[in-house]
């Protein structure tokens, strides 16, 4: 327990009050984020051959949406039983993962926005991009989240490794203010704001291309298509993401020793919410993949259904109009 702690004296309140928020939300998330994010990898799967328009990247950001939501589980058994019995190495990777996942959702979402940009603004260029280059692109972008997500299990310390806490829980190393302040710092610019800026700017050229006078009917249709796919792209920066990003310098200031209990408290009141919004986008990801790619739209419709609706409708129709003509002929007879 820090001063702060010792100060402001709730620590127990606060405790239990983050324990019931990631116990609910998480469970909230579970079972959408398992079946949904292991349809999306069937259907990707389905139609890898005829990959384009960034569905190698999309593939990659249902795996990063899937490991998190398959660790969800023993975060729901900690906090709703107040320990942890499956030993320190599991707990760290449990919380390693959660930041890996965040921050290669974040990577595979900007990559997304470029790709489907660039074909629109530069359709003869990128249409003949091979598809290992996208799977260079991913190999890269796991390597880069995996090493920069490293100080976040290597910065928190074991005073015993039986111990029964877990999570963000565990004590941090000391750490000055400067190299604190260093290390926040580098993950909001490298891990949000750059790829953020990203976004925002491929979905501003996306809007503007279908400005152009000389954009015939097919064409327009095609930039409706990416700008639908880089905007779905913003908005999940925006309701997932964004929030996460204010609180965690919020977070590491009112951890600090000189801060009042009020902005303490409600920096550590708010923080869990945020931090499960950024879960709560391997939900929102599938989603975005249905309403924004043929292909997986193409998967999950059954065009024959409507079809034999359809049959069975007029069947149905013809034999009550022959019903209804044998009857007036039997009372014509009558």
């Amino acid at each position: 327990m820090n001063e702060s702690e010792i100060k402001c004296g709730n620590a127990t309140d606060i405790k239990e009050y983050q324990h019931y928020i990631y116990a609910i939300i998480y469970s909230v998330i579970l079972v959408p984020g398992l079946i949904s994010n292991v349809l999306a990898l069937w259907v990707f799967h389905v139609y890898v051959k005829e990959t384009k328009k960034a569905v190698i990247f999309m593939i990659n950001l249902a795996i990063a949406d899937l490991l998190q939501v398959l660790s969800l589980p023993l975060r729901i058994y900690y906090y709703l039983n107040k320990s942890w019995p499956f030993g320190h190495a599991l707990c760290m990777f449990c919380f390693y993962l959660k930041y890996v996942n965040m921050y290669a959702s974040i990577y595979f979402l900007a990559c997304i926005s470029v790709r489907r940009c660039l074909l629109i603004i530069y359709p003869l260029r990128y249409n003949a991009m091979k598809r290992w280059r996208d799977r260079g692109w991913c190999a890269v972008g796991w390597f880069i989240v995996c090493i920069g997500c490293l100080p976040f299990p290597l910065l928190r310390k074991v005073d015993s490794p039986m111990q029964e806490i877990c999570f963000s829980e565990l004590p941090m190393v000391s750490l000055s203010m400067a190299s604190g302040v260093t290390l926040v710092t580098m993950a909001e610019i490298a891990g949000f704001l750059l790829p953020l800026g990203l976004v925002l700017t491929c979905t501003w050229l996306t809007a503007a291309s279908l400005r152009e006078k000389n954009c015939i009917l097919q064409d327009a249709g095609e930039k409706r298509k990416a700008l639908k796919m880089v905007l779905s792209c913003a908005c999940v920066f925006l309701v997932c993401f964004m929030p996460y990003h204010i609180t965690f310098p919020l977070d590491f200031l009112a951890k600090s020793k000189n801060v009042s209990c009020t902005f303490r408290n409600a920096v550590l009141r708010s923080h869990p919410i945020t931090l499960c919004l950024a879960s709560f986008n391997s939900c929102l990801d599938p989603v975005m993949y249905y309403f924004t790619t043929d292909e997986f739209k193409r998967r999950l419709s059954r065009p024959e259904l409507p079809e034999s609706f359809h049959l069975h409708r007029r069947i149905s129709c013809t034999m009550t109009e022959v019903t209804a003509l044998q009857s007036e002929q039997k009372d014509e007879i009558l």
